[in-house]
């Protein structure tokens, strides 16, 4: 007769995806990496504690007063026309051409196509001097982003940038290197690179650190420099701050307030400390040096409408500048900007037309939110979201 058979007097191979193998496994039982895995676990559980939010990227730091509020983005010079036709929302692909009389900064001509889905974001623009420049993004998941940008010129040096961004639960890692190169006969890094990291510590604040690293010729030495970071976004999200103290000595310091729905206001304020030399009156030499600091601060608002779009700004450099987007009809808008400089008596002016030429039929389904089926249609994704 057969005895009944106990449990306990049997060895039982643990399941790998419970947490007996990890608790009697060998990073467990090792002291060393125990403790250290015990303390991942009480730094995660308080980070988990705090309810800390992603603060962005680096890159972005204080794009509300530089890419929303400020001109910077959006000024031009002489006269342009925009004519751009969307083929399909979802994935998203899109063509423009550009003209441009009297710029020293736009070409006559430029062409640019764009494709975007839900992982990927091509670009590209050529123009009539034949310079070709594209940019590919694309995201291995929501967290893990891959990005290339390249340019090539004939009267500028190419360019090649690799970019790699990692977006935590309540941190962002980026590192990215500019004309990356390893061919030479000493087989030393040439090129720039830079890691940064900007990490929540409280719901509201955020610090981060950015690295440099660059070497233009094997032979030359490399420099290196660290920026420091501060981001600080309000409870209610109605102002943000913002300061970087660059590895070059340079503080920049910047502020934003939702004023209104419909207005907003920044404030940048840059700071450049350095050594002039101080020479003799009679004989014209160097005798020594003295400790400088130069600083321009540059104030700008924005009104946005249903219809029309202003941004202006004036700075401690004498610059008083202003944008005017407006929106006359639903495929046609008007651009217009003007930039006067008190201090080198020079002014600026620049208009333009936005055409967008898709069908009257498409325009209403895009209006409404609407595919050609009349399904409702997700929007596609924006540039700096892929």
């Amino acid at each position: 007769m057969s005895q009944p058979v106990s449990l306990k007097s049997v060895n039982v191979i643990p399941d790998p995806n419970t947490s007996t193998e990890v608790s009697n496994g060998f990073w467990s039982s090792n002291p060393i990496s125990s403790f250290f895995i015990d303390t991942y676990k009480q730094i995660h559980s308080h980070r988990l504690s705090l309810e800390l939010i992603n603060p962005g990227t680096v890159e972005n730091l204080n794009k509300e007063v530089s890419r929303d509020v400020f001109l910077s983005q959006y000024f031009f010079t002489g006269f342009k026309a925009d004519l751009n036709k969307a083929f399909a929302l979802n994935p998203a692909f899109q063509t423009s051409h550009t003209f441009s009389i009297g710029s020293q900064n736009l070409p006559s001509y430029a062409f640019s196509a764009l494709f975007a889905d839900d992982n990927l974001f091509i670009q590209g623009n050529v123009d009539n001097d034949k310079s070709l420049s594209g940019r590919l993004n694309y995201g291995w998941n929501k967290k893990n982003i891959s990005k290339i940008n390249l340019q090539l010129s004939n009267d500028q040096p190419s360019m090649c940038q690799l970019e790699q961004d990692y977006q935590g639960s309540d941190f962002s890692l980026n590192f990215k290197s500019l004309n990356p190169s390893f061919a030479n006969s000493r087989n030393i890094f040439t090129g720039v690179a830079v890691g940064s990291l900007l990490q929540s510590v409280t719901p509201q604040l955020a610090l981060g650190l950015e690295l440099l690293y660059s070497r233009a010729q094997p032979s030359a030495p490399a420099d290196a420099g660290v920026s420091y970071l501060a981001r600080y976004v309000s409870s209610k999200k109605d102002w943000v701050f913002s300061g970087q103290l660059q590895a070059n000595g340079a503080l920049v310091a910047s502020f934003w307030r939702k004023v209104l729905p419909s207005v907003e206001a920044g404030i940048e304020t840059n700071l450049q400390a350095g050594m002039t030399p101080i020479t003799d009156p009679v004989l014209g030499a160097p005798v020594g040096i003295q400790p400088t600091v130069e600083g321009s601060t540059t104030i700008g608002a924005k009104y946005e409408y249903r219809q029309s779009v202003y941004r202006g700004s004036i700075s401690s450099n004498g610059k008083v500048a202003c944008f005017l987007e407006r929106k006359v009809l639903p495929t046609l808008s008007i651009l217009f900007c003007g930039e006067i400089d008190q201090f080198k008596n020079e002014s600026k002016l620049g208009c333009g037309l936005q055409f967008e030429t898709a069908g009257n039929e498409e325009l209403l389904m895009m209006q409404q939110g609407l595919d050609k089926d009349g399904n409702p249609l997700q929007a596609p994704p924006q540039p700096t979201e892929i």
